[in-house]
């Protein structure tokens, strides 16, 4: 559904958004209904059908949005950073801080990556992920920053090893999101560089 919103329009989509969100990420997608969405705005359902055509389309959007907000914050985190392998350091981290700042997102990330009404959005994200990483890491091969192999197989071994210690110890055993992103770089980069390089830029004050 596409509509022209008003400042005000925007605005209540957006409340819906949030407050679904939330909803979702505690209580799951599938026993969360749309009555109990509009009631917990006190607004009415037709409010809801205005905005969105299904609680499947406004998860959409929740997924989207979050997608969208996560990579400006990666791309502002290295916009003006020039050596490739400190990028991919810089992105890890920003990833991290945003995932610790939206644990809502993450909670339904995983389970849309279960699902077969949203797995395929997830994985198109993830592939535009791995496919940002990919542009660095070939630069850094380039410069011999990085040693020999295939880029995507990389950036996929990247994206794996910061979702699963993002889940473990960030979500699970409450680690400081510094602390994740540390134990993120240190695998990933020594990957990349057969475990015989420093951290880049010296943006772990020389540990």
């Amino acid at each position: 559904m596409v509509r022209r919103l008003t400042s005000r329009g925007l605005k209540r989509r957006d409340q819906l958004i949030n407050y679904a969100a939330s909803r979702f990420a505690e209580n799951g997608f599938h026993p969360t209904s749309v009555t109990e969405i509009v009631n917990g705005l006190g607004v009415g359902k037709g409010v809801f059908y205005w905005y969105f055509d299904s609680k499947e389309e406004i998860f959409i959007e929740i997924l989207r949005g979050a997608q969208r907000d996560l990579r400006r914050y990666q791309q502002k985190a290295i916009e003006n950073e020039s050596d490739p392998v400190a990028r991919i350091e810089f992105g890890i981290r920003a990833s991290i801080i945003w995932l610790a700042n939206h644990p809502d997102f993450f909670t339904l990330l995983q389970f849309a990556a279960t699902d077969e009404k949203f797995s395929r959005l997830i994985r198109a994200g993830e592939e535009i992920a791995v496919q940002d990483v990919a542009q660095h890491i070939r630069e850094g091969i380039s410069q011999g920053r990085i040693d020999e192999g295939d880029p995507l197989f990389l950036g996929h071994a990247i994206l794996g090893v910061t979702n699963q210690l993002t889940r473990v110890l960030l979500f699970e055993k409450k680690r400081d999101p510094s602390v994740v992103a540390d134990a993120v770089v240190r695998f990933a980069l020594g990957g990349l560089r057969g475990f015989s390089g420093v951290i880049a830029a010296g943006a772990m004050g020389g540990k």
